[in-house]
C-alpha cells in the first residue's frame, strides 16, 4: 500500500474511534466499572441472585467495551509501526501483513461504529426471535427451518448463547413456528432490524415437477424485560393451557404433560414453551415471553404503528423486506438498504453481519429523517 493512501486510510479510521470513543464517554464508563467493582466485592450482594446477575452482566460486557475500544487504538498504533518497518525494509511480507490488518481493524471500527447508533430504551436487552412460516406451503415451512438455522448459526458465530423455548414441526417438512432467545449483549438492539416479511425464491425440493415456488417467513423480534420493567399481567387475564410436548420421537420431554400455553385474553396474544421436561419451567419461560409480546403491543400503541417493535408480520406478497433468491440466480438482497450479496450459501449459514449493520444504518437515518 502507497505511504499516502495508509495514512489517510488510518488517519480516517483514528478519527472515526475518537468519535465512538465520545460517543461511548469511556470515562464514564470507567467510572461505572470502578462503583460495580466495589457491589461485586460486597458478599451481600448475592444475597439477592437476578439482582447479583444483572450487576455482573453489566460489569462484563462494560469491561468488554473498553476493552475493545482501547485495543483498536492500540492496534491502529502498532499498524504505523508496522508500516514504516515494512517501507524501511522493502518487506513485501510484512507489508502484506499490514493490509491484512488494517482491514481487520477497519471492519472492527465500522462494526463498532454501528453499536454506537443502538441508543434505544432496549436495545441492550437480549432478544426473543419468533419465526412463522407464511404463504407458500411444505416449503414456507421448510424455508422458517432455514431461517431458524441461519440466526442459530450467526449467533454461534459470535459466541452468543441462544435457548430454544417452542417449535412446532410442520407435518411434512420444516417448521411451522419457532421461539428462541438470543442472549447477548444489545441482541435486541442488533436483531430488531431483521423483524419483517423474508422472501425465498427456488426450485422446490418438494416439487415432483421441478418448479420454481415463492414462499415467505415473517420474523419478530422483541427485547427479554427485566423484573423492573412496568408490564403487569394478572393472573386473571391468563389461561394456562398444559399438553404433551411434540418432535422428533425419543425425548424424555414427550413423555408427560409439560408443555405450557399461555393465552393473555385482553390481546388474545398466545405463547407456548416445551424446551424443559418441567410444567414450572415452561411456564416461567412462556411468561417472559408474553411479557415482551405484551410491551411490544405496549410501545407500538403508544406510537401508533406496531412496526416499531414488532415488524411486519404478515409475510406475504407485496411486504417483504428481504429476498433470498436461489433460481434463476443467486441473490440476497434486502429491499430497504438495498443491501446484496451474491454469496447466497454463506448468508444462510449465518453471514448476515453486514444486512444487519446496513439495517441498523438504515433505521437511524429513517428515524434522523422523521
Amino acid at each position: 500500500m502507497a505511504a499516502p493512501d495508509f495514512a489517510e486510510q488510518t488517519k480516517a479510521l483514528s478519527a472515526t474511534l475518537t468519535s465512538i470513543e465520545k460517543v461511548l464517554d469511556l470515562d464514564a464508563v470507567r467510572k461505572e466499572i470502578d462503583d460495580l467493582q466495589v457491589e461485586v466485592g460486597d458478599p451481600a450482594l448475592w444475597d439477592d441472585q437476578a439482582n447479583a446477575q444483572r450487576v455482573t452482566s453489566r460489569l462484563s460486557t462494560l469491561q468488554a467495551q473498553v476493552e475493545r475500544v482501547t485495543g483498536l487504538r492500540s492496534s491502529l498504533d502498532d499498524l504505523a509501526i508496522m508500516h514504516e518497518m515494512a517501507l524501511e525494509e522493502s518487506d513485501a511480507e510484512t507489508s502484506a501483513e499490514v493490509d491484512r490488518e488494517l482491514a481487520r481493524v477497519q471492519k472492527a471500527i465500522e462494526s463498532l461504529e454501528v453499536r454506537t447508533l443502538l441508543s434505544g430504551e432496549y436495545d441492550e436487552r437480549d432478544a426473543i426471535v419468533s419465526i412463522r412460516s407464511g404463504a407458500g406451503g411444505v416449503d414456507a415451512a421448510d424455508f422458517a427451518l432455514m431461517l431458524q438455522r441461519m440466526y442459530i448459526r450467526w449467533a454461534e458465530r459470535h459466541g452468543y448463547t441462544v435457548e430454544i423455548y417452542d417449535v412446532s414441526y410442520a407435518e411434512e417438512a420444516g417448521i411451522k413456528s419457532t421461539t428462541f432467545a438470543v442472549k447477548a449483549p444489545y441482541a435486541y438492539g442488533t436483531l430488531s432490524v431483521e423483524s419483517g416479511t423474508h422472501r425465498l425464491v427456488r426450485i422446490s425440493p418438494f416439487d415432483n415437477q421441478g418448479r420454481r415456488q415463492t414462499s415467505f417467513a415473517a420474523i419478530e423480534v422483541v427485547p427479554v424485560l427485566e423484573q423492573t420493567d412496568e408490564i403487569d399481567v394478572p393472573d386473571e387475564d391468563i389461561r394456562v393451557d398444559v399438553y404433551r410436548s411434540s418432535g422428533p420421537g425419543g425425548q424424555s420431554v414427550n413423555t408427560t404433560d409439560s408443555a405450557v400455553r399461555l393465552t393473555h385474553i385482553p390481546t388474545g396474544t398466545v405463547v407456548s414453551c416445551q424446551n424443559e421436561k418441567s410444567q414450572l419451567q415452561n411456564k416461567a419461560s412462556a411468561m417472559v415471553i408474553l411479557k415482551a409480546r405484551l410491551l411490544a403491543l405496549k410501545k407500538a400503541e403508544e406510537r401508533a404503528h406496531l412496526d416499531e417493535l414488532r415488524g411486519d408480520v404478515q409475510a406475504s406478497w407485496g411486504d417483504q423486506m428481504r429476498n433470498y433468491v436461489l433460481n434463476p440466480y443467486q441473490m440476497v438482497k434486502d429491499l430497504r438498504t438495498e443491501h446484496e450479496s451474491g454469496n447466497t450459501q454463506g448468508v444462510l449459514d449465518g453471514e448476515i453481519d453486514d444486512f444487519i449493520e446496513a439495517g441498523i444504518r438504515w433505521r437511524r437515518n429513517q428515524q434522523t429523517a422523521a
